[in-house]
């Protein structure tokens, strides 16, 4: 038989099985990040910052830049004369301190004034080409006309 001082002690010696299944356990809602202060920015080659009082309140919002139409054209005509020069109509738009959005609202609204002056070149360029097939008509005959006198088929 089995000493029940044995069996008793083994009982004590292994620990019983826990099946209970850890509890989750119960997340605190994160607090919001408290908002940031306005700060001036870093400047990088080490100049003075700008006072509080000449900058403008973080809260006042700088207003769109409005341009009248003669400002507008002579962003354009800068823009052209740029691109001309063989600059990009990107490096151009950048030099004159507008977007390129900006630029093909402007030009699309200038465009009828354009077409206007485009037509009186256009009728300009037909009159001279009339000028000019006379003129050529002209000196065919002659030459023609010599030619028939040279080859005596006159």
């Amino acid at each position: 038989m089995a000493n029940p001082l044995e069996t008793a002690s083994a009982v004590v010696s292994e620990p019983a099985d826990k099946t209970e299944t850890p509890k989750p356990k119960a997340r605190a809602r994160r607090s919001r990040k408290p908002e940031a202060e306005a700060s001036s920015p870093a400047r990088k080659n080490g100049a003075k910052p700008i006072s509080a009082a000449t900058e403008a309140p973080p809260s006042a919002r700088t207003g769109r830049k409005s341009y009248s139409a003669k400002d507008r054209a002579q962003k354009l005509a800068q823009i052209e004369t740029s691109i001309g020069g063989g600059a990009t109509l990107k490096s151009a738009v950048k030099q004159a301190g507008i977007s390129e959005q900006t630029y093909y609202l402007w030009k699309k609204a200038a465009a009828p004034a354009a077409d206007s002056d485009g037509l009186k070149d256009l009728v300009a360029l037909e009159e001279e080409n009339k000028r000019l097939k006379s003129l050529l008509a002209d000196r065919l005959r002659k030459e023609n006309a010599e030619l028939k006198k040279r080859l005596g088929l006159d």
